[in-house]
C-alpha cells in the first residue's frame, strides 16, 4: 500500500505576523495576620514567568494557511504573587506549529532568525520575568517592606514567514510537461490534471515508494516559462521551493502539442534556473522525457536521439524515456532518483536503453 500523498487544500507559503511573549506577574505586597502571632512580618510572593513564543516545524504541516486572518499571536502572561509566600503561577507558551523548512525573518531589520528543520522548536520572544514580591526585601534593617516590583514586559517582535518545501526531489518543466500526472501515478497526490497550461497553482508534494523500505518526497512545482525568475507566469512565486530540493527531475514532452522543440524548452527552464539562482542550476539533474505513449517506438527513438544531440546529453547515460499513462518505465525512473538522492548507499542503475520504452 502506498503511503498518503501530502496534500492541502490551500497553500500559502508567506506570511508575515506580530509575537507577544508574556508579561511577568507583578509582585505583591502582603503581611502575616495570624492570631497570637504579633509580629507576622511581610508574605508577599513572588510574580510568575510569562510564557514564551515557541515556533515549532510540525511535519504533518506544509502551509501557512493557518497565519491569514490571525495576525496576532501572544502568549500567557504569568500570574501576580500570592500572600503566604505564594509564587504566581508562570504562564503558558504559545506553541506555533509551521511546516518543516519554514524560515524566520525579522521583519523590521530583515534578518534571518531561524530556518526550522524537522521537528526543531526555536523561542522567537522571551516572557518577562515575575516581580519580587515583598518578601523578598525584608533585611535586618528593613523587617516590613512595603513595595514590591512590577513583572518585566515580555519581548515582542514583527516576523516574516516564508517557507521553501522540503522534498528529495522537484519536478521542473515547461507548462503542460506532464508533471501532475507523473506525481499523481508515482503518488497519491492527487493534483489538478488538463489539457490547458497552468492548471498545477501551487507546488504538490507526494511520496513515493521505491520499495518496501526506501521513499521519495517528490514536489511538482509550477509551470516555468521564460522570463519565470522575474515574476512571468507562476514560476516566481515559487521557484524558491526548488532550493530545498537535492535533485531536479527535469520532464521533456517528448512530442510536444503546441509543436514547440523540446530542446529549446530545456534551454529556455534551465536559463530561467541560472538566472534566479546559480547554485540552483548546478543540483544534480535527470532529464525525462515524458508521454512515449503517444508515439511509436522508431520515432521515440529518433525523437530521443535528436533531442540529446541538441542538448550535448547522452541517451543511454543522461536521460529516461517514460509514459506515465502506461505507467511504463516509471520503477527504473525511481531507482536512478534514488541513486541520485543516496549516492554513497546505492548502486547507479543503468540507463535507458531504446528497447525499454514500453517496458514496465
Amino acid at each position: 500500500m502506498r503511503p498518503r500523498a501530502i496534500l492541502t487544500p490551500m497553500f500559502v507559503d508567506q506570511a508575515r505576523i506580530r509575537v507577544k511573549a508574556g508579561d511577568g506577574g507583578n509582585g505583591v505586597v502582603s503581611w502575616r495576620r495570624e492570631k497570637y502571632v504579633p509580629k507576622g512580618g511581610p508574605t508577599g510572593g513572588d510574580g510568575g514567568r510569562g510564557g514564551d513564543v515557541v515556533f515549532v516545524a510540525d511535519e504533518n504541516i506544509n502551509t501557512l494557511l493557518d497565519f491569514r486572518g490571525r495576525p496576532e499571536w501572544v502568549a500567557q502572561p504569568g500570574e501576580p504573587g500570592r500572600g503566604k509566600q505564594q509564587h504566581g503561577a508562570d504562564g503558558t507558551d504559545c506553541i506555533i506549529r509551521v511546516p518543516p523548512g519554514t524560515i524566520i525573518y525579522d521583519d523590521d531589520t530583515g534578518e534571518v532568525i531561524v530556518d526550522l528543520g524537522p521537528s526543531q522548536r526555536e523561542v522567537i520572544a522571551r516572557g518577562g520575568k515575575g516581580g519580587f514580591g515583598n518578601e523578598h526585601f525584608k533585611t535586618s534593617t528593613n523587617q516590613a517592606p512595603k513595595s514590591a516590583s512590577p513583572g518585566q514586559p515580555g519581548e515582542q517582535r514583527a516576523v516574516r514567514l516564508e517557507l521553501k518545501l522540503i522534498a528529495d526531489v522537484g519536478i521542473i518543466g515547461m507548462p503542460n510537461a506532464g508533471k501532475s500526472t507523473l506525481l499523481s501515478v508515482l503518488t497519491d497526490a492527487t493534483p489538478k490534471i488538463a489539457d490547458y497550461p497552468f492548471t498545477t497553482l501551487a507546488p504538490q508534494l507526494g511520496i513515493a515508494s521505491v520499495d518496501e523500505s526506501r521513499r521519495l518526497v517528490l514536489a511538482d512545482i509550477p509551470g516555468l516559462i521564460a522570463g519565470a525568475s522575474d515574476g512571468a507566469g507562476l514560476g516566481h512565486d515559487f521557484l524558491r521551493h526548488i532550493e530545498r530540493t537535492r535533485v531536479l527531475l527535469h520532464l521533456l514532452d517528448l512530442s510536444p502539442l503546441d509543436g514547440s522543440n523540446p530542446a529549446q524548452n530545456y534551454s529556455v527552464v534551465r536559463a530561467e534556473l541560472t538566472r534566479y539562482s546559480p547554485q540552483l542550476a548546478e543540483k544534480p539533474e535527470l532529464v525525462v522525457l515524458s508521454k512515449a505513449d503517444l508515439v511509436d517506438s522508431d520515432e521515440a527513438s529518433r525523437k530521443v536521439k535528436t533531442i540529446c544531440a541538441e542538448i550535448g546529453l547522452v541517451p543511454e547515460r543522461d536521460v529516461l524515456v517514460i509514459s506515465s499513462a502506461q505507467r511504463a518505465g516509471l520503477k527504473p525512473l525511481l531507482q536512478r532518483l534514488w541513486a541520485m538522492v543516496h549516492p554513497k548507499s546505492s548502486q547507479q542503475t543503468d540507463g535507458w536503453k531504446p528497447s525499454a520504452i514500453n517496458q514496465p
